[in-house]
């Protein structure tokens, strides 16, 4: 195989997450990835730190993407409207970018400022719709993982394949936001 010219890292990250979208994230490897791009693997040292840092590199492209799809989808909006918008973005997100979705699930390790930032921008447009409902500081965090947990469950649900019944899986999942919406107003 011969060397590809203008090998760069957002290249490199965007075969990975092509790769990990259509196969999962534990078909990233680097052969896979050489594989893809045409190129010998060693060839990817020039760009990553080995396997661990270009799924770190999918972390921070998946955070990338899913925080511009909240901004983009929940700006201007306020209260329930921004739960839905947020909660929409996030689904549809894990829908159209599965093994992103995926790498953005792993806490990042001790030390990492970089992915920690983007991970903690991340969960602050969660925090910032909290405010609406007057709940900040440690309950906000609370909150933020109930919706999490919730949305995640739905997601990983979905992918498995375990909503079999021949229900519209839309309305189901408008309820169990309505139902997340219904107890965060609700006096605590």
């Amino acid at each position: 195989m011969m060397p590809r010219i203008g090998l760069d890292l957002p290249t490199l990250v965007r075969a990975a997450a092509e790769l990990a979208d259509a196969q999962g994230l534990e078909a990233v490897t680097l052969a896979s990835v050489a594989q893809k791009l045409q190129i010998r693997s060693p060839s990817l040292y020039n760009h990553v730190n080995g396997l661990a840092d270009l799924r770190r590199q999918l972390a921070l492209k998946g955070i990338e993407l899913l925080t511009g799809e909240i901004d983009a989808l929940a700006s201007g909006t306020a209260g329930d409207e921004r739960i839905r918008a947020i909660a929409e973005s996030y689904v549809s997100f894990a829908r159209l970018h599965p093994g992103l979705y995926e790498a953005l699930q792993r806490a990042p390790e001790p030390g990492d400022e970089e992915l920690a930032r983007a991970g903690g921008d991340l969960v602050g447009r969660f925090v910032e719709a909290m405010k609406d409902y007057d709940i900040e500081a440690d309950e906000a965090l609370h909150a933020v993982r109930v919706v999490r947990s919730m949305l995640h469950g739905f997601v990983t649900l979905e992918r498995q394949g375990a909503f079999g019944l021949p229900l519209e899986l839309d309305v189901t999942f408008r309820l169990l936001v309505d139902t997340f919406l219904k107890g965060i107003r609700s006096p605590r």
